[in-house]
């Protein structure tokens, strides 16, 4: 009988290793539990605001930000539609990342990059843009990259605007990070998930609230069984053309949106 041989390529044989870590992470109920409990305690504390991308404050975690990029690089969209602004470091993130894209299609191609223009852009929308922030991000050297649209994510303008704003681009990335109620995420869902390209991603951070204990956020409108996790879970119902990417979760720990990572498998019914 002939012996099976472990793979001698040195990439599979890596790809093969951290595939068997994740699946181990799936079932260690105990590193799951470690992760949960940084997370609530982080987060107590405020631990997500210390951070900024490229000079600007970026309200998420450095595993999300992570998460961020590694979808700019597998989906290469050409557009990025963000809800939720604050002070913009997810805008310049996005930004920077598709600016990295066509720096990379430049070099692959031969041909040469006019930093200033691009393709590829990124559209924001905050039903409050306030004006530090706007200036701000408005003379940001990404901010030829940059849209913003003021006013609610979920009023039928709005949606109409970045509909429109939509036309035209084949691969699009959605990240849903405004208003964290129920019913708002939903609304936004049922809004924005079908620009999402096949093959990429709606991402709706802050689901984690589900998982803290009740009241944690008493400052706030939104709550334990009135979150995006629940909005998450009532809308996949009825959209079986996308899947939570559980891998992602599993590789993160630490992160935000869990069960929040939504692949557009097909086309919408």
């Amino acid at each position: 009988m002939e012996v099976s041989k472990k793979s001698t390529n040195p990439e599979v044989a890596f790809a093969k290793e951290r595939s068997d870590h994740l699946q181990a992470y799936a079932q260690d109920k105990f590193f799951q539990g470690l992760s949960q409990d940084w997370l609530q305690e982080s987060m107590r504390r405020r631990y997500v605001y210390n951070f900024d991308w490229l000079g600007r404050p970026i309200i998420q975690y450095p595993q999300d930000i992570w998460a961020v990029q590694d979808l700019v690089w597998r989906v290469r969209p050409d557009l990025v539609i963000e809800t939720g602004i604050a002070h913009g470091g997810s805008l310049i993130l996005s930004a920077s990342m598709l600016a990295l894209l066509d720096l990379c299609d430049a070099v692959e191609s031969g041909q040469m990059l006019d930093p200033r223009q691009s393709r590829r852009k990124v559209l924001g929308v905050d039903i409050e843009i306030r004006e530090h922030n706007r200036v701000a991000i408005e003379a940001h050297p990404m901010a030829s990259r940059i849209q913003m649209i003021q006013g609610s994510s979920v009023a039928p303008d709005v949606i109409h605007q970045v509909h429109e704003a939509a036309r035209g681009y084949e691969s699009v990335l959605v990240f849903l990070d405004s208003m964290h109620t129920h019913d708002h995420v939903l609304a936004e869902l049922n809004a924005y998930a079908p620009l999402v390209s096949e093959g990429s991603y709606c991402v709706v951070f802050d689901t984690f609230v589900n998982d803290m204990p009740a009241g944690f956020f008493a400052d706030r409108p939104w709550d334990v069984g009135n979150d995006p996790k629940t909005a998450v879970r009532a809308w996949l119902k009825n959209h079986p053309n996308f899947r939570v990417d559980a891998e992602m979760e599993q590789r993160l720990q630490v992160t935000v949106a869990p069960g929040g990572f939504l692949r557009r498998v097909s086309p919408m019914a």
